[in-house]
């Protein structure tokens, strides 16, 4: 694929913050800042985080400004203006429409007798997500069907996102409006933008971006994620018969053991290598 411009999609959790028990390359994360300045380049964060924690981040790990934020594992969508965040209230209007007028407190109290749930803190909550903390010894998948029977029953139409928290080894599940995830926010953003699907890459390593790396976008997957999730990628994509749009970063790649931001370039060059060997030249 060659292209003059690049909607470049990441998580940022053990993507581009090296926040992982795997070795980060020397210097990767400034090429990748360096790479994210050229203005062919629109730079979007899409993270389970806050805003607040988002720009934390971005301070404490010299990680680049971004040109769109997508938070709360797609609930929220950011327009980064000379350091101004501006909300994208036509987001909100999209996903407002699946939870039928309800809002997390009424979803709470439908949960309310599953003792096993743990609400996370309310920093973690927001208008349209609702977050729990579940034991990694807990059967998951039954919790999440007999939540999903109750949401079927309510006419809600929602997304149970379920995904690890390796740094406390922890379960985390997510409840969302159905077109709330990271796939419908970035194609929301994508078609906003008018960017074709030749001018699109995604970069993720966990079960939350499993949604957008088995899809049609162009996706790779970090070197640094973990086999279950990279398995299950490969099988879930070429079911999907997306297989040719998920690149597996390696850690063998060139000069980069293909962690965290070094996966990303790598997979920019996998998919873009004209149109990185000529950012790499300016």
């Amino acid at each position: 694929m060659s292209q003059s411009r690049l909607l470049l999609c990441t998580d940022m959790d053990r993507t581009v913050i090296p926040n992982g028990s795997q070795a980060e390359q020397p210097n990767a994360r400034q090429c990748f800042a360096d790479f994210c300045q050229h203005p062919e380049v629109t730079l979007v964060y899409v993270t389970g985080r806050h805003q607040a924690l988002v720009r934390e981040a971005i301070v404490e790990y010299a990680l680049p400004e971004p040109d769109f934020v997508i938070t709360d594992v797609g609930t929220k969508i950011y327009q980064v203006k000379a350091g101004q965040w501006l909300l994208w209230q036509d987001w909100e209007q999209e996903i407002a429409q699946d939870w039928q007028g309800k809002d997390p407190d009424y979803l709470k109290q439908l949960f309310a007798d599953i003792d096993l749930l743990e609400l996370q803190e309310d920093s973690k909550q927001n208008t349209h997500k609702l977050s729990y903390y579940l034991n990694l010894q807990l059967d998951h998948q039954a919790i999440m069907g007999a939540m999903e029977a109750r949401l079927q029953t309510e006419g809600i139409c929602a997304s149970l996102i379920w995904s690890i928290d390796e740094a406390t080894n922890m379960g985390l599940l997510d409840v969302l409006p159905r077109h709330a995830t990271k796939l419908h926010a970035l194609e929301f953003l994508q078609q906003q933008l008018a960017f074709g699907q030749d001018e699109i890459l995604f970069a993720g390593d966990s079960g939350n971006d499993l949604p957008v790396l088995i899809s049609q976008l162009p996706s790779v997957l970090v070197a640094n994620a973990s086999d279950a999730i990279k398995q299950s990628a490969q099988q879930q994509a070429e079911q999907q018969g997306n297989a040719a749009m998920l690149y597996l970063a390696q850690e063998t790649e060139l000069s980069m053991n293909g962690n965290y931001t070094a996966g990303v370039l790598a997979g920019v060059r996998h998919f873009y290598p004209e149109f990185y060997a000529q950012m790499e030249r300016v």
